[in-house]
């Protein structure tokens, strides 16, 4: 059963966040608001207890957390934000957190965003930031993670350099991604109406102010589309009132066919990115993030479960404390 936090988050996004994805002129109005607050910097928490260093790739900053006791492993984090809003507090903490647990480096690009940007701009300077950790560190020891458009950003990014024949990480770990912008699963509408945060109309818009002008089929967008074969072993974390699941699920049954092993936790009730606010189900999602990365055998409270609909494997945390 949901959390009682869940259900307060579930309707203050309701009567906040959702207006934004409500249309166009709302998604604009609140980027156009947000320019006036946004702040790319780690919170002073943050700073105090981590190593944290700053340099810069095509002019825009790059926050390195360093890695402890000699640990070889690296994160890319690739935070979400529908590619048009400044990376915030909630994916600090999260990154915080997996610094902690885990002791890994962990580098935080803050890519250039829409409608100030687009997708040329934004994979040129991620794309150089990975060329740059590839100078420094094995790609088997590299973790892309992403949530919302940053999952997207890491899948691609994935994609992308293995046309060009790079190394490619050796795990996901994919956070309510958005993996089709192409609206071809009927599903999506459905979830739409169960989804307390995200809507069609304004997501849209601001894939139009990201995407170039690609097509939202083409898989440089949509990479449900492009060849998953090369993906590596992934962790996908996704939850029931999110419209972009149904589309997660294709992804997922996808990718398994293309011979790629891909883990999901679900968790009933939650919401997009879940796994970033402070909650109870959140909390139980990290565990499973941290347990994924340093291979620790899975709390004997996970099971797995099957969705007819679909034929998707499922672990499904337990609701217990």
């Amino acid at each position: 059963m949901p959390s009682f936090k869940s259900h307060v988050v579930s309707f203050v996004l309701r009567h906040s966040r959702k207006q934004a994805f409500s249309s166009p002129e709302n998604m604009q109005r609140w980027i156009a608001a947000a320019r006036k607050t946004e702040t790319h910097q780690p919170p002073a928490a943050l700073r105090a207890r981590l190593d944290i260093q700053t340099h810069t790739v095509d002019g825009f900053p790059v926050y390195e957390i360093a890695a402890k006791g000699g640990e070889q492993k690296r994160i890319l984090y690739l935070h979400g934000g529908a590619y048009v809003f400044e990376i915030t507090a909630y994916h600090w903490h999260l990154i915080g957190e997996m610094a902690d647990r885990l002791g890994y480096g962990i580098t935080v690009p803050i890519y250039p965003i829409a409608p100030e940007h687009n997708f040329h701009a934004m994979f040129g300077m991620v794309g150089g930031v990975y060329r740059q950790m590839l100078e420094e560190t094995d790609a088997e020891n590299i973790i892309f993670m992403g949530d919302s458009a940053g999952g997207n950003m890491a899948v691609v990014l994935t994609m992308m350099a293995a046309e060009e024949a790079l190394p490619l990480p050796s795990r996901h770990v994919l956070i309510s991604p958005g993996l089709d912008m192409s609206l071809a699963n009927p599903e999506v509408f459905e979830a739409e109406r169960n989804d307390p945060w995200l809507g069609i109309s304004g997501g849209l818009e601001a894939i139009r102010m990201y995407s170039a002008g690609i097509d939202r089929s083409d898989w440089h967008i949509s990479p449900v589309y492009g060849d998953l074969s090369v993906l590596p072993k992934t962790l996908m974390l996704i939850g029931s009132r999110d419209l972009l699941t149904p589309d997660n699920l294709i992804f997922a049954e996808k990718a398994r066919a293309a011979g790629v092993d891909v883990e999901i936790v679900y968790e009933e009730g939650m919401v997009h990115v879940w796994p970033l606010i402070d909650m109870p189900e959140a909390r139980r999602a990290r565990q499973s993030i941290v347990a994924f990365l340093s291979q620790e055998t899975r709390s004997s409270a996970a099971r797995e479960d099957a969705r007819p609909s679909t034929g998707t494997d499922w672990t499904t945390a337990e609701a217990a404390e």
